[in-house]
């Protein structure tokens, strides 16, 4: 009964706030202190239980990857497909999904989580299994330094119950994993890995390797004599990767866009292939065969906002998520500048992190040719003045969204157009693009 009420509050509560344009977090936020026993209740009585994604990128496509694949695979499952990834996120989408009498119809939950939120989710309910893609300098404001990320989630790993999965080219991801292992006797949960091969290992460099001598990461390259991980990315393409599973390389067309996101699909695939095995010898109705995760993979689309592909003036328009240095360097790398349009959209509110001076660290060299058509958004002159730093030229700078993305239009009739963008700043620029275009609601 107490569910019924609960559930019940919280969707009156978001009937109200999507009248008013707004609130997807605030269901959660009414219901988490109305009912702070809801999520727990509800996520416990799932079957195969929870699967948590942590880790500073990623964890939105990567979601929405293993959502997809387990899905194809016949299994019933609940997840925040919005990436608000706090617990009131978490409450929000569980009273969107939710029976009139508060019951999740699932198998499984994904979630995706905040590495500093997931404390007070994990105190309330232990991951069955969980992935951790990364850990790089992200929101220097709210985490400081790089290790009190890495200390969150230590935390999220000596939750879980079942199977953990890592990152074994990030260092301070394979430290968890191997901290886990060596509490394996105790009752640790089991510790499964997703890696490069070492030609690739320069291809994804961490926040380690701002600070490595040149040639230093081939070198490692050379020498690199580890057993494959469960699941090693081999080869990239162009929409294409090639993965090693099970001493057997598998390669898959990938409607997915960028390296990153190609790399997160192997930590997918070590994750859904975990969560399979479980199942099936646990009675559900469903299989474990590579080949048909495979051919679920490859059908999955960039989630909102990261490689997000839209239609405008009968043109492509990419939406491409920055959010710290790691990744503005690869979403350069990742996409090529000749002959694209590109804007760039730097906020700075609480979801982009106030310190924006990551910026400094990011190489713009590669728009020097093409230059920036137009820089906007609440830290438009930080941006335009490091673009000057790389001698990047700049059509135009214009702090209001709105106004910006007008005037970008106007100018760049006829060619395919790009935009880079910080969190807030693409939810702000969706916004307005769904008023003059097709944009998926999320």
């Amino acid at each position: 009964m107490r569910d019924f009420f609960s559930a019940g509050a919280g969707k009156a509560v978001r009937a109200v706030a999507r009248l008013r344009g707004g609130g997807s977090a605030l269901p959660g936020l009414v219901v988490e202190r109305l009912d702070p026993g809801f999520m727990a209740r509800g996520l416990a009585r799932l079957p195969l239980g929870v699967i948590a994604v942590s880790g500073t990128n990623g964890k939105t496509t990567t979601t929405k990857m293993i959502v997809e694949m387990l899905e194809a695979q016949g299994l019933t499952v609940f997840t925040n497909r919005t990436g608000s990834n706090f617990s009131r996120g978490v409450v929000a989408a569980m009273v969107q999904e939710s029976t009139a009498g508060g019951k999740l119809d699932a198998d499984v939950a994904v979630l995706e989580l905040d590495e500093a939120h997931a404390m007070y989710f994990i105190e309330r309910v232990k991951p069955r299994f969980t992935l951790l893609l990364n850990v790089l300098r992200d929101q220097l404001d709210r985490f400081g330094e790089i290790d009190t990320t890495a200390r969150y989630l230590q935390r999220i790993a000596d939750a879980t119950t079942d199977v953990l999965v890592v990152n074994r080219e990030d260092r301070l991801i394979a430290e968890i994993g191997e901290r886990t292992r060596a509490r394996a006797a105790d009752g640790g949960p089991e510790v499964r890995e997703f890696g490069l091969a070492p030609a690739l290992l320069s291809t994804f460099p961490g926040d380690d390797d701002f600070h490595v001598v040149p040639g230093h990461a081939a070198a490692d390259a050379a020498t690199d004599t580890r057993e494959p991980a469960d699941v090693t990315l081999l080869e990239l393409g162009k929409n294409e990767a090639t993965f090693l599973i099970d001493v057997e390389p598998r390669s898959t067309p990938l409607q997915l866009e960028g390296l990153y996101n190609t790399y997160n699909a192997a930590a997918a695939l070590v994750t859904v292939r975990a969560v399979l095995e479980r199942a099936v010898a646990e009675g559900a109705d469903t299989s474990a065969r590579t080949t048909e995760v495979l051919e679920a993979l490859s059908t999955v689309r960039p989630a909102f906002g990261r490689g997000e592909k839209l239609e405008l003036d009968g043109q492509p328009l990419e939406l491409v998520l920055v959010k710290n240095p790691a990744g503005f360097r690869l979403g350069l790398a990742s996409f090529d500048a000749e002959g694209v349009a590109v804007m760039i959209a730097v906020n700075d509110q609480y979801a982009d992190g106030r310190d924006m001076s990551w910026l400094w660290d990011v190489d713009f060299e590669t728009l020097r040719d093409g230059g920036v058509d137009t820089v906007t958004g609440t830290r438009a002159w930080d941006m335009a003045l490091r673009l000057e730093h790389d001698d990047v030229p700049i059509g135009a700078v214009e702090e209001d969204l709105g106004v910006a993305l007008a005037g970008f239009r106007s100018r760049t009739q006829g060619r395919p157009r790009r935009i880079y963008c910080t969190y807030t700043a693409m939810l702000g620029l969706r916004k307005r693009l769904s008023e003059i275009t097709d944009v998926e609601e999320i």
